[in-house]
């Protein structure tokens, strides 16, 4: 099955399955009762020191996705993410993020290594 990504501020769906947020900072103006989800993936989201630096600007999209998925080499990371593929064999799984921009995010690295395409 397919990873799908979504905006945290959107309506959770039946079809959404299995929710994670995947950013380390709580979404601006939601409250947890809010948000729908089965896991808050903190070890997932960028460094404070990455995200900073990436600032969401296209243009360092590229060299953004390559620091990231060293990142993401750390062992608690490759933990969460084989759980995340197992449970996408069977079920949809929905990232979950807060960015406005929804090419240039986090999310999308993240869907892209859980389907094999990164």
């Amino acid at each position: 099955m397919p990873v799908r990504i979504k905006r945290v501020y959107e309506a959770a769906a039946t079809e959404d399955g299995y929710r994670v947020l995947v950013d380390r900072l709580w979404p601006r103006g939601l409250k947890k009762e809010e948000v729908h989800m089965d896991l808050w993936a903190k070890e997932l989201s960028p460094s404070t020191e990455l995200r900073q630096w990436f600032g969401h600007d296209p243009g360092r999209w590229e060299e953004f996705r390559q620091r990231y998925q060293r990142e993401l080499e750390e062992p608690e990371a490759q933990k969460i993410l084989k759980e995340l593929k197992e449970k996408a064999c069977s079920a949809t799984v929905t990232l979950l993020y807060g960015a406005k921009d929804e090419e240039h995010n986090n999310a999308v690295v993240l869907r892209d290594l859980l389907e094999g395409k990164a």
